[in-house]
């Protein structure tokens, strides 16, 4: 009886020590996984676990520098892809943007009627998130290119006023991603996300 007592007693102070110790962030141990896959993805290629998170805003980051996008709905990361953004001449636009627009199909108004699917604008200068080639490059004419069984997934789960920040470096980690578009949390947008002097020309 009194070995049995002095057993419980050393579980519960053992319990208390434990529980004593601080713990790891719980958005940096969930995102552990899914960045471990992202870091071995090829161009093209891409992870999505949308049900690691069942509420929340949806919120894109776009490293530019990195060729990756990174997705989280609230603050956990539930997609990271592969991308091609601007080349040389065309450079995609960084900063602060929201959707303000969503076709699933979709044909551009600027460049020889070329596919456009699953297309989420981002200005009204020809700039948008769309499914096409990624060569593992720059490719684009300033759209962000996504994998296409990417950019359907996330056209599922966006919506419009959603916001997608944009950036020129290269971003280490899911969570340097988010950090960097909360402290951009509030960068003026122009009124219709257009530089200024651009003209009013569709994608």
């Amino acid at each position: 009886m009194v070995s049995s007592i002095a057993r419980h007693m050393r579980v519960l102070a053992l319990g208390l020590m434990l529980g004593a110790l601080p713990l790891a962030p719980a958005a940096a141990q969930d995102a552990a996984p899914i960045e471990a896959s992202a870091q071995k993805l090829k161009p093209g290629g891409f992870v999505w676990q949308p049900e690691r998170a069942t509420s929340g805003p949806v919120e894109i980051v776009i490293s530019l520098g990195s060729q990756r996008a990174f997705v989280y709905c609230g603050d956990t990361l539930i997609g990271v892809s592969t991308i091609s953004s601007g080349k040389k001449g065309h450079e995609s636009p960084i900063g602060r943007f929201q959707i303000l627009q969503k076709r699933q199909l979709h044909r551009s108004n600027r460049y020889n009627d070329a596919p456009m699917p699953f297309m989420q604008r981002l200005n009204w200068h020809g700039v948008a998130l769309h499914g096409g080639h990624i060569p593992g490059y720059p490719a684009s004419h300033g759209c962000i290119r996504l994998p296409t069984k990417f950019a359907q997934k996330l056209f599922q789960v966006t919506e419009l006023g959603g916001f997608v920040f944009v950036a020129d470096e290269e971003i280490e980690s899911a969570e340097a991603a988010l950090k960097l578009a909360r402290a951009n949390a509030s960068a003026p947008m122009s009124a219709d996300r257009t530089p200024a002097g651009a003209s009013r020309t569709a994608p």
